[in-house]
């Protein structure tokens, strides 16, 4: 016979260790934060086991309290899943992606034509956020690039992240090798600072330092090289489509290992999911295929490093 013990500190306990905060809990469940104190304190109790040290301004969760958090938060999602599921009209089928601004609009977007074809009843719903966003409560799964380690969450890797240098046509005509680069022209990301030290140094190119304008987001960075403002780093695959259609231009062979991959992350219980099964299986076929080659991908041939 199933012994769930007091549901309701069950649920106060996985929030609060969730959130960090008894306050951060009570706002979650609509209740305040000595309400939820006082349901952890009773579980506590309950289980005879302490959960949480109580620091002065934090809490701390103790071992115990990390297995049972590292336990219960999978199994309150997959049932906020299905009872989203259940409760969806019959007609509905939707699933919510998780990616970066740039991966979406550079390579994603371009390519849900083709799962459309596939699984037409399907309603695919982009959500943005950033490398560094956290899997949100509603993503049915999300692409991120890392290390492929994000606890509680299956990580199945889909590309390598290669950087190699792009700008438009007109400026590659003027760069013969990598010692004609100069810092001024070196557009730059702010959360990527490392790519062009990286690359420089892979490609022995020594006294120079990227000053170029900088950017938010490796979209912004890509589009102002598409119009002529200068050198971007770019990676893969957020540049294939570009140099298969000749708007950038690689002039140079050499390519560079990120140091990290893309990857497919989700939740373990999502593979019993029809829809998300398709999207997955859809997914990963469509990064297994090669790079488009085309005009700006004809002097791409070398690598310095591996994957």
């Amino acid at each position: 016979m199933r012994r769930l013990l007091f549901l309701n500190g069950i649920k106060a306990f996985e929030a609060a260790a969730r959130s960090g905060s008894f306050a951060g809990a009570g706002a979650e469940l609509n209740v305040s934060a000595a309400a939820v104190s006082r349901m952890v304190h009773l579980l506590e109790e309950r289980l005879g086991v302490a959960l949480f040290e109580r620091k002065a301004n934090r809490l701390v969760t103790t071992s115990a309290g990390r297995a049972y958090q590292s336990g219960l938060t999978p199994i309150f999602d997959a049932l906020a899943s299905l009872t989203a599921q259940v409760t969806a009209p019959s007609s509905v089928r939707v699933l919510t992606v998780g990616v970066g601004p740039t991966f979406a609009m550079k390579w994603l977007i371009p390519r849900l034509a083709d799962f459309r074809k596939a699984e037409p009843d399907i309603d695919v719903r982009i959500t943005t956020g950033g490398a560094a966003a956290p899997f949100g409560d509603d993503w049915s799964c999300g692409v991120k690039l890392g290390d492929g380690e994000w606890p509680g969450l299956v990580a199945e890797p889909l590309f390598a992240a290669d950087l190699l240098p792009v700008c438009a046509p007109r400026l590659a005509a003027q760069l013969k090798r990598p010692g004609d680069l100069k810092g001024p022209s070196l557009l730059r990301v702010v959360h990527s600072a490392d790519d062009w030290p990286l690359w420089l140094k892979a490609a022995a190119v020594t006294r120079v330092a990227a000053r170029g304008t900088e950017f938010q987001f490796y979209g912004q960075a890509l589009q102002a090289a598409i119009d002529g403002l200068g050198i971007a780093m770019g990676i893969r695959p957020y540049i294939d489509d570009d140099l298969a259609a000749g708007r950038l231009i690689a002039p140079f062979q050499q390519s560079v290992p990120k140091g990290m991959r893309w990857y497919l992350v989700y939740r373990g219980f999502q593979t019993e999911q029809r829809d998300f099964a398709a999207f997955r299986r859809w997914i990963m076929r469509a990064a297994a295929r090669p790079a488009s080659r085309g005009k700006g991908s004809k002097a791409v041939a070398g690598r310095i490093g591996s994957d």
